[in-house]
């Protein structure tokens, strides 16, 4: 494993491993010899039975310790979505030599935008009915598809379905990761580790103006897709698989 690139990916509030896909194979196909890792944040997939941390800093942190655990050793690439790319960018603050370089999809910090550009007004009320457990599984699952995916995905709600049953995310974890996103700050300075941006100009969820905001701030190389929503892994992965690969080659 050593002479092979690792890259670690990481996904978003109350999502999984699983979450992935089809995007997992898209993404070998372009990365060749690359060794793919997804690592589950505390509260969700195989470590639901955590609680989930209050602050992004101490998500880094156990995302660290696992892959410590696993001996798996630095450097890493990170391919990070939403909550996981604040995830990503604290980890460059803790750790930048850790890191040789950052894919960041459709995520958004503070101090670059705004709250109602970070969390679109038309996602509040799902999220509460779910946060205050006045959802039930399906309602809920379909509202985060409603919301993440602009492309058809036929039998996915299943998939998704399944994954809830199996690693079902307390409430009191996802409240931990939504204020622990709203509250975290990214640094003013670039990240010292290549950084690319890549966002899609259709995401329901959040304000693409957000990742225009971080690469602008950033001076960093920004990809925009035309038409996918927030969760671009699913409806365009092959798309972001060959921005990613050819970010590696800059």
């Amino acid at each position: 494993m050593s002479d092979q690139p690792i890259w670690i990916l990481l996904r978003g509030l109350t999502r999984e491993s699983g979450h992935w896909g089809a995007f997992l194979p898209q993404l070998a196909a372009a990365l060749p010899g690359a060794h793919i890792l997804t690592i589950d944040l505390p509260g969700n997939g195989a470590l639901f039975t955590e609680a989930s941390p209050w602050t992004v800093a101490a998500m880094a942190r156990h995302c660290r310790a696992q892959l410590v655990a696993q001996q798996i050793a630095p450097p890493y690439h990170l391919l990070a979505l939403s909550l996981g790319g604040m995830v990503a960018v604290a980890w460059s603050e803790q750790a930048p030599r850790e890191l040789a370089r950052m894919v960041l999809v459709n995520t958004s910090m503070r101090p670059f935008s705004p709250f109602y550009h970070r969390l679109r007004p038309a996602a509040y009320a799902p999220l509460l009915r779910g946060l205050l457990g006045l959802s039930t599984p399906e309602q809920w699952e379909a509202a985060v598809l409603r919301l993440t995916c602009n492309a058809p995905h036929p039998g996915i709600l299943d998939d998704w379905l399944r994954l809830h049953r199996t690693h079902p995310v307390a409430p009191r974890s996802a409240l931990a990761q939504i204020l622990a996103a709203s509250r975290f700050r990214a640094p003013r300075a670039a990240p010292p580790v290549p950084t690319l941006v890549v966002a899609s100009r259709e995401d329901r969820l959040v304000n693409v103006a957000c990742s225009h905001a971080l690469a602008s701030a950033w001076q960093c190389p920004l990809e925009v897709h035309p038409s996918a929503g927030h969760d671009l892994p699913l409806d365009d992965g092959v798309w972001l698989a060959a921005r990613v690969a050819g970010f590696v080659v800059r």
